[in-house]
């Protein structure tokens, strides 16, 4: 059944729209009068959902064509799967999410959407319930090159993305939210990206991971950029942040979190399987990281080996060892009460604490710029970070005094 929402939602929001089924009368063939009004336009080269010609995603994708655009309405689409093996396809949910639901149906046995396309971009679009045998089943499984997902909610599935390994891929998520993936007692992750070229996570919302790790990449370049990441009240990860590979990485603004229900102690892990590129280097600036664990955490797990590590600017609040490499350089360690209020998650350090004016100009390397220029706001969104000469330490920007 596909319901769709009496008021569309506005376009943007983070939650999904709400939704409700459409009752229909009956009336008798001597009415012609009384029949369904023709859809408006949707401005796309094929348009789904109700009163148009093609009522699935599924349809559309057995007849689109390379570099063309799907606008999808905003609805349930219930146990619809997809292939999509054109090139250059923009598949968009319009007047609110189009909701993929897959209850208990996946396409080629991987998930409810496979890419084998390349170039594909995916706007406004919700996944859930992804379920396969071998227990990875994704919201998205991507075997084509260069994905870029926008505006995204990924809910309820045993992945949210799986991508290749091709080393020429290249993937972008940003202002997207991936929310409760697991499976059981097995290993999948909110999103687990492959040995590929280049990896950029922006402005995401990762929690309440079921099993498995909210974030897994094995990219040899990573852009982890103003995300909120974190286990919250009940989730159980395995580690907050895992780059297994090393490669280079920046990993800046974020609020990265672990929770009283976690499966290990540490938050962040790099390198922890073996360097497998002939670079390998971290720069982690503005980030803050807390532990409501029971127990000290490992903040930082940095395996040896690794020829550069840049830590600077970083906020860590709650019991646990700093890696070495935290000394000096603006890093601060603090109680929880550093904090404007964490148990609502409100991560902004009170003023007058001594994360405030903590830091310094954080520098620039290889021409990305480390100093936090933006920061994360709440749901999935961005906001300008005021300009200090001393910034305060970790990813928000102090809460003034009155």
């Amino acid at each position: 059944m596909i319901a769709f929402p009496f008021a569309l939602a506005r376009q943007g929001m983070r939650l999904p729209p709400l939704t409700a089924a459409l009752s229909f009368a009956f009336f008798p063939a001597f009415c012609p009068a009384i029949a369904a009004a023709p859809a408006p336009p949707c401005a796309a080269d094929l348009c789904v959902g109700p009163g148009f010609e093609l009522a699935l995603p599924s349809a559309a994708a057995a007849l689109a064509k390379d570099g063309q655009t799907i606008a999808i309405a905003a609805g349930t689409y219930a146990g619809d799967v997809a292939v999509w093996t054109q090139h250059g396809l923009t598949l968009r949910g319009t007047g609110g999410r189009a909701h993929m639901r897959a209850d208990g149906q996946a396409a080629a046995e991987k998930g409810t959407w496979v890419i084998k396309g390349n170039d594909t971009t995916v706007e406004n679009i919700e996944f859930s319930g992804a379920r396969v045998a071998d227990f990875n089943g994704a919201g998205i499984r991507l075997e084509g090159l260069r994905l870029h997902v926008r505006n995204c909610y990924f809910h309820d599935n045993e992945t949210g993305i799986l991508t290749n390994n091709d080393p020429d891929n290249e993937v972008t998520i940003e202002y997207s939210e991936f929310a409760r993936s697991g499976a059981g007692r097995y290993n999948p992750h909110g999103i687990y990206i492959g040995r590929i070229k280049r990896f950029t996570l922006r402005a995401s919302y990762l929690h309440h991971a079921r099993v498995g790790h909210n974030l897994k990449s094995r990219a040899r370049t990573n852009y982890i950029m103003y995300n909120r990441i974190m286990d919250e009240a009940d989730g159980r990860s395995s580690y907050v942040l895992d780059l297994p590979d090393g490669g280079i990485a920046y990993v800046v603004g974020n609020l990265l979190e672990k929770g009283p229900n976690a499966e290990t102690r540490t938050i962040v892990a790099y390198g922890e399987e073996g360097y497998k590129f002939p670079a390998n280097e971290l720069y982690f600036a503005h980030n803050t990281l807390v532990n409501d664990g029971l127990g000290a955490a490992v903040f930082m797990h940095i395996a040896a080996g690794v020829q550069q590590v840049r830590l600077v600017n970083n906020l860590f609040v709650g019991r646990g060892a700093l890696p070495p490499q935290a000394a000096g350089g603006g890093n601060v360690q603090a109680k929880h009460d550093v904090l404007t209020d964490a148990t609502a998650y409100d991560y902004r350090p009170r003023a007058g604490t001594t994360a405030v004016a903590a830091g310094s100009d954080a520098g620039r390397v290889h021409g990305v710029d480390l100093n936090a220029r933006w920061q994360y706001r709440h749901p999935a969104a961005l906001t300008a970070r005021p300009s200090r000469p001393a910034p305060d330490a970790g990813a928000l920007h102090h809460v003034p005094a009155p």
